[in-house]
C-alpha cells in the first residue's frame, strides 16, 4: 500500500485498506513530522475510540517509521525546521507507552483483579511493533539520506528515548497477570533492538555505559528519575508494574555503580519492605540485600541507614510468613558485619552485640515453632549464623542444644531438608565450640542414635537416608574426637541384638576409628 494513501487514511481515521491506485501528491509528507506525530496522538486520545481503530492507526505508524522518507523523519531541516524532533519524537513514545499502560489501582491493596488486564498484553503487542519499527529506523545509521541535508543522528533520538522504552519493555517482559507469552516476546526484542541500535553490547552495557567513553552514556540514572514520582509513599502501590521494573533495574546494578545511586534506591526498597502485604516485602527485602552486598559498609552506615534497615529486618524476624523469613535472615547475615565487628576479634571481654541479639531471638521461635515449612526455613541458615558467630556461640549452646535435639526428633517431608540443615549446624557447632561438648554428649549421643533408629523405619529415598546417616556418622565422630574417646566407651555398652543395621554400622564405624 502506497505511504501516501496510508496518511490518507490517518487524517480521515480510517482503517487501511487495499489496492490504492498509484501514488498522487501527498500534502502530508509536506508537513513537517512533529505535526503528523501530534495528529496520531490526538487520534489515539479521541473519545469512543474502539481497539480496532487504534489498532488500525499503530499499524499505519508502524508503516510509517518502517516505509517513510529517513530525512523526512529523522532530519532537522526542510520541513522540519525549527522543530525539535528529540522532544517530538520523547513526547510520542510517552503517550504510545500510556497507550498500553496498566490500569491505575486506587485501593489500599495495590491489586487489580486480573481481569482488569485483559485488553493490556494486545495493547503492549501492538505499541512494541511500532516502537520496534522506530528503533531498528533509527539504528540504521547507514541508511542514505538527501545529499544536502544531514539526518539527527541516532545518538540523539535514542539516547533520550532509551529509558522510556526501557521501562516499557520491563514492565511487559515480566511474567505477570498483565502479560501474555506475546507481549513478553514483543517486549524483549524490543529491548534487545534498544540495545543494538544504541550500540551498547549489553543490557549492563545500556544501564551504565561503555568504560572510558562520553559518547555512549547509561539511562540508569534517566530510568530512576522516570520511576521516582511513582515510588513515593502514597503513589507507589497505584500501579502494579513499577516496583517490579524498580526491582529488575536495581538487581542489575552492582559494585561500584550502586553507590552513586544509593539516595534513590534505598527509600523505596526500604518503603516496600515495611508494607503489610508479604509479596511486598519479600520484594522490599530482596532488594535491600542486594543493597547491602553492593554498597560499602561506610555509605550504609552515613545518616544511620544501617541501622534503620537493621531495625527494619528485626521486626520482620516476628513475622510466621516462610517466604518472608527466607529473605529477612540473609539479609541480616549480610547485614551485621557492617555493623558490627567480627566476633572473632573484638577483643577480651567480647561483649554481647547484634549478633546475640538476632541469634537470641532465633533460636526462641525455632524452639517454639510447629509450622514444618518455618522450622526448614530456620534450619537452613542456622548453620551460616554459627559460622559468622564463630566461638562466642557457646553463649547460646543450652538452648541451641535444646534446637538441635527437638529438630533431629521430627522429620519434615521425603527430602528431610530440615534434618539434613541441622546436622550440618551440629556439625558446624562440634567443630567450633568443642571443649563445651563433654558435659552435653549424652543428650547429643541419644539423640543422634534415635534418629538412626527412626531411619530405618520411616518411609525416605534411599538416597536421603544415606545422606542422613552419614552426616550422623560424623557428627558422632567428631562427638568423639572432643570428648578424648569417651564415645567410644559408651557404645562398646549397646546391646547389638536390640538396635537396627543403621545403628550398628554407624557405631562399627565410629569405635573402630582412630584418634
Amino acid at each position: 500500500m502506497d505511504l501516501s494513501h496510508m496518511l490518507q487514511d490517518l487524517q480521515q481515521g480510517k482503517a487501511p485498506e487495499e489496492g490504492h491506485s498509484a501514488a498522487e501528491p501527498d500534502t502530508l509528507l509536506s508537513l513537517p513530522v512533529a505535526e503528523v506525530l501530534l495528529h496520531v496522538q490526538e487520534k489515539l486520545k479521541a473519545p469512543g475510540l474502539t481497539t480496532e481503530q487504534s489498532g488500525a492507526i499503530l499499524h499505519i505508524v508502524e508503516q510509517l517509521f518502517r516505509l517513510g522518507d529517513r530525512h523526512w523523519l529523522f532530519s532537522e531541516c526542510c520541513s522540519n525546521q525549527s522543530t525539535d524532533l528529540t522532544r517530538e519524537y520523547v513526547d510520542f513514545v510517552s503517550s504510545l507507552t500510556l497507550y498500553a499502560a496498566l490500569p491505575l489501582c486506587d485501593n489500599d491493596s495495590g491489586t487489580l483483579p486480573e481481569s482488569s488486564f485483559e485488553a493490556t498484553p494486545a495493547r503492549a503487542c501492538v505499541v512494541s511493533s511500532v516502537v520496534l519499527a522506530l528503533v531498528q529506523r533509527l539504528g540504521n545509521g547507514g541508511e542514505a539520506v538527501s545529499s544536502h541535508c544531514q539526518a539527527t543522528s541516532w545518538v540523539f533520538l535514542i539516547g533520550p528515548l532509551a529509558p522510556l522504552l526501557c521501562v516499557f519493555a520491563l514492565t511487559h517482559m515480566q511474567e505477570q497477570a498483565w502479560t501474555s507469552e506475546a507481549s513478553r516476546t514483543a517486549a524483549s526484542n524490543l529491548l534487545d533492538s534498544v540495545v543494538q541500535a544504541g550500540d551498547w553490547e549489553t543490557t549492563s552495557q545500556l544501564l551504565f555505559g561503555k568504560h572510558n567513553t562520553e559518547r555512549q552514556p547509561g539511562v540508569l540514572g534517566s530510568i530512576l528519575e522516570i520511576l521516582q514520582s511513582d515510588l513515593k509513599r502514597d503513589s507507589w502501590k497505584r500501579n502494579q508494574a513499577t516496583k517490579h521494573v524498580f526491582a529488575w533495574i536495581l538487581m542489575q546494578v552492582g559494585r561500584p555503580w550502586l553507590t552513586d545511586y544509593l539516595e534513590k534506591v534505598f527509600p523505596p526498597s526500604l518503603l516496600m519492605s515495611d508494607d503489610y502485604c508479604t509479596d511486598n516485602q519479600v520484594l522490599g527485602v530482596r532488594c535491600l540485600n542486594h543493597i547491602v552486598l553492593n554498597v560499602p559498609a561506610a555509605d550504609l552506615c552515613q545518616y544511620n541507614r544501617a541501622q534503620v534497615l537493621y531495625h527494619a529486618l528485626f521486626n520482620h524476624l516476628y513475622t510466621s510468613e516462610p517466604q518472608l523469613i527466607e529473605v529477612v535472615l540473609p539479609c541480616l547475615i549480610d547485614l551485621l558485619p557492617v555493623l558490627e565487628k567480627d566476633p572473632a576479634c573484638t577483643g577480651l571481654p567480647r561483649k554481647p552485640n547484634r549478633y546475640d541479639e538476632v541469634l537470641r531471638l532465633t533460636l526462641t521461635h525455632m524452639e517454639m515453632e510447629h509450622k514444618l515449612a518455618l522450622r526448614s526455613v530456620y534450619a537452613k541458615f542456622l548453620e551460616h549464623f554459627i559460622e559468622k558467630m564463630g566461638i562466642v556461640i557457646v553463649r547460646h549452646l543450652k538452648r541451641l542444644e535444646r534446637v538441635i535435639i527437638g529438630y533431629l526428633e521430627i522429620s519434615d517431608g521425603p527430602e528431610e531438608q530440615t534434618r539434613l540443615a541441622i546436622l550440618d549446624a551440629l556439625e558446624k557447632t562440634l567443630l567450633i565450640a568443642w571443649p563445651r561438648m563433654e558435659c552435653r554428649l549424652s543428650a547429643l549421643v541419644q539423640s543422634l542414635l534415635r534418629l538412626l533408629c527412626d531411619l530405618s523405619t520411616e518411609s525416605i529415598p534411599p538416597a536421603v537416608r544415606e545422606e542422613l546417616v552419614t552426616k550422623a556418622t560424623h557428627c558422632l565422630l567428631l562427638l568423639d574426637h572432643c570428648t578424648q574417646g569417651k564415645l567410644k566407651m559408651l557404645l562398646k555398652d549397646v546391646d547389638s541384638s536390640c538396635t537396627s543395621t543403621y545403628v550398628l554400622r554407624c557405631i562399627e564405624t565410629v569405635t573402630m576409628a582412630q584418634r
